[in-house]
């Protein structure tokens, strides 16, 4: 029951801060960086990171699996 009314909670809390998130405004830094074209090179460093560990957590799955198939 007491987990339940957390879950709630923090469901409700974060529903109310991501209003927040969408009333920001474009900054001069957000325009510098299109402008410049860097907000490109940073989309593309963040892809390359979330891509490496995907396939970082895809090759361990595999080690554990042969694992336990040898087991």
């Amino acid at each position: 029951m007491r987990n339940s009314v957390y879950g709630v909670l923090l469901l409700i809390a974060g529903l109310l801060s991501s209003n927040y998130t969408f009333a920001q405004n474009n900054g001069p830094v957000e325009n510098l960086m299109r402008s410049n074209g860097k907000i490109y090179v940073v989309m593309a460093v963040c892809v390359t990171i979330l891509l490496g560990l995907i396939l970082y957590i895809v090759s361990i799955d595999r080690k554990i699996a042969k694992i336990e198939e040898k087991q």
